[in-house]
């Protein structure tokens, strides 16, 4: 599901989805992540974006992929909180999957991200909000697998630049980060286009 303004295009988000379920590794991290039924999550970043772009480009699925960003929001932005919830999420995978979700409780991104960053961040109102702030469109997709095993996709900026293997600058935030990163990204798929 898109915000309103950014309509996903029905044959795209199919396209996701076929792509994301054909992935047993990021299916078993979304079943536990269901499962564990914290508030507001997703999946998103590399997780789900890389798998596309290596469909797309003829590569293992699993090539590239670093970690599984798994968000939730928590107004509780104690670092006990979050903690408590990192450590109750670590003890539902086995190795290598315990290394390689990343859990963020996004109600506190403002608080660190500055210091990490040198940029502002303003706080968020819900998980879905941090992919409107995302260094590229193309990385601004996020998944969520439902109870009834519906995967409910958002993309604030659509998919059309994911499947079109464009990379450009986020239009609504424009970061420091998108050189670095665009440099990262093409040295692993150099079928990107860049846009600056």
């Amino acid at each position: 599901m898109a915000p309103a303004g950014a309509a996903v295009r029905p044959g795209l988000e199919a396209r996701l989805e076929a792509i994301v379920r054909a992935c047993p590794s990021l299916m078993q991290v979304m079943t536990t992540a269901r499962d564990l039924d914290l508030p507001d999550w997703l999946i998103f970043s590399g997780a789900i974006y890389q798998r596309v772009l290596n469909a797309l480009t003829g590569r293992e699925a699993d090539y590239g992929i670093k970690d599984y960003d798994l968000g939730y929001f928590d107004p509780d932005t104690s670092y006990e909180a979050e903690d408590a919830v990192i450590r109750r999420v670590a003890q539902r995978f086995a190795p290598p999957l315990r290394e390689l979700v990343e859990v963020r409780n996004q109600a506190r991104v403002h608080l660190w991200f500055e210091a990490k960053f040198a940029e502002p961040y303003a706080p968020l109102a819900r998980t879905a909000q941090a992919l409107d702030r995302f260094v590229s469109p193309l990385f601004s997709v996020g998944a969520r697998l439902e109870t009834d095993g519906r995967l409910t996709v958002v993309a604030p900026f659509g998919l059309e630049d994911l499947f079109s293997l464009t990379l450009r600058p986020n239009p609504s935030r424009p970061t420091n980060g998108f050189a670095r990163t665009s440099a990262s990204a093409l040295a692993r798929w150099p079928e990107l286009r860049v846009l600056d």
